[in-house]
């Protein structure tokens, strides 16, 4: 049997996705900054395919910039922001990704922007009391707190946060990469300056996001050299790339419900089968629960186990694809950052395994019997 319990990491491409990108990778070729017909046949696809996540989200089309993905568009955000409004701080946690940690560290470095860090819990729960006093003494602040963390699961409640950051008048940013096409997102509801999406988190092309920015916040392009996007985004668009997106955030969103019911049933099979065969098994973060974290996100934190490269090769050579943390940080020496946040068991090898609409309960009976054998070798 194989297995791809990485979903976080990134989604298999659906088929009727592939099948709505083919016609623009063979035939519509046209450049869309061309003014012959081929030209504006492609221009209006990329229209099309902007107004489609504009009404999924409830926003206006114009408040949409497509980009390389979740990390340029939290770059594009953060960055132009800080330069253009003269921000005197981020607020931010040490468990974002590190699209928005390396970013602070970059202005921080480049424009001595000071980086605050709000309070979490040792399940990695944001503080919101201590946000509460850091935005009393930095008014000048940009907030920028992700909507679902990538390796323990974690929601944090965009509606509440933005009240918050209303009430002081400060501008709000969210990393939303691992919740936009899961989970509906209603921009007419929240008082929010910049959201971010990446089309392979949900059954899309790699290499194509989008940038949500709030009519009402206004900055300048981030890559020169071109009047695309509205001169936001300087460079030809990844046409193909754009209608992916579009047609997978489409389906994500028809099917949403359906779903979720499917995957939070494999996820909460894990859970229980974990308890009864694994004695001390835990989970990390708020992975564990069905209300406060992803349902696609689980989080295992399992016994008697302590070299957990090597725990990942035996899941591998049982044709398991799983994590150790985030795919955008594998290879680092250091560990996960989130989990060296958190409190964690020690003597436990802490594996990420993260789901899809793909993902059966025998699959995950068959994960855990793997697990059993190679914790007995």
């Amino acid at each position: 049997m194989n297995v791809y319990f990485d979903n976080a990491a990134t989604t298999p491409i659906e088929k009727k996705v592939l099948d709505k990108m083919l016609p623009f990778m063979e035939e519509g070729y046209g450049n869309p900054s061309s003014i012959h017909k081929r030209g504006r046949e492609i221009k209006s696809a990329i229209e099309k395919s902007r107004a489609m996540v504009a009404e999924i989200l409830c926003c206006e089309p114009g408040e949409i910039f497509f980009t390389s993905g979740g990390t340029e568009a939290d770059n594009m955000f953060l960055i132009n922001t800080v330069y253009e409004k003269n921000i005197d701080s981020v607020i931010t946690s040490k468990i974002e990704h590190h699209a928005v940690l390396h970013c602070c560290d970059f202005l921080n470095k480049s424009y001595n922007t000071n980086i605050k860090y709000v309070k979490t819990d040792e399940k990695g729960k944001v503080d919101l009391e201590d946000l509460e006093s850091l935005l009393k003494k930095n008014s000048n602040s940009v907030v920028s707190l992700m909507h679902g963390n990538n390796e323990i699961g974690n929601i944090n409640n965009l509606k509440q946060l933005s009240k918050v950051c209303e009430q002081h008048r400060v501008i709000l940013h969210s990393d939303t990469v691992q919740t936009v096409g899961h989970y509906p997102i209603n921009l007419n509801e929240i008082e929010i300056h910049g959201i971010v999406g990446s089309a392979h988190k949900f059954h899309g092309p790699k290499g194509i996001g989008f940038l949500y920015l709030n009519n009402k916040h206004k900055i300048s392009p981030f890559i020169h050299g071109g009047a695309q996007e509205r001169n936001m985004r300087g460079g030809t668009e990844n046409v193909y790339g754009i209608v992916g997106l579009s047609e997978a955030l489409s389906l994500a969103s028809e099917e949403m419900e359906n779903h979720k019911s499917k995957i939070l049933s494999v996820k909460k099979h894990m859970i229980s089968a974990l308890k009864n065969k694994i004695k001390g098994v835990r989970f990390n973060g708020l992975s564990e629960s069905s209300d406060e974290s992803l349902y696609t996100v689980l989080n295992v934190s399992i016994p008697e186990i302590e070299d957990q490269q090597m725990f990942l090769f035996n899941l591998d050579i049982n044709n398991i694809a799983a994590s150790a943390g985030s795919a955008c940080t594998s290879g680092s020496d250091s560990g996960s950052h989130v989990l060296n946040e958190i409190k964690t068991e020690k003597n436990h090898v802490n594996v990420r395994f993260s789901f899809s609409k793909y993902n059966t309960i025998e699959e995950v009976d068959y994960v855990i019997e793997k697990i059993i054998e190679i914790k007995n070798l």
